[in-house]
């Protein structure tokens, strides 16, 4: 078995156990997820790689692990999870470079 299929496996255990020591936190989670595809603006696919671009800049395995799978269920191509991440990337580049000016601010500052 690969570690993502394991680390899925374990991810839905885990939330499992989680789901049955908080189930109101558990079901507001559910509801807000559930709320984000509500109006179907989104397709399936593109909420996903959208998804999985958000659990890459939040550096979230479980998250990277369960958007990776629906993605690739929603029909995504390796390309557009390549771009999707590419763009993510850049993301994290760039905020990378605002808080090095907010840093710099503040070391001026103080």
């Amino acid at each position: 078995m690969s570690k993502w299929t394991e680390r899925m496996t374990d991810l839905i255990k885990s939330v499992g156990g989680f789901a049955k020591a908080n189930k109101p936190v558990a079901e507001a989670f559910h509801t807000l997820e559930t709320a984000t595809r509500a109006d179907g603006i989104l397709d399936a696919k593109t909420h996903e790689l959208i998804a999985l671009a958000v659990a890459v800049t939040t550096r979230c395995d479980g998250c990277i692990t369960a958007h990776a799978a629906a993605a690739k269920k929603a029909g995504a191509s390796k390309a557009e999870i390549s771009a999707a991440l590419g763009t993510a990337i850049a993301l994290n580049a760039g905020a990378a470079y605002v808080y090095s000016a907010r840093a710099l601010e503040a070391f001026e500052e103080l």
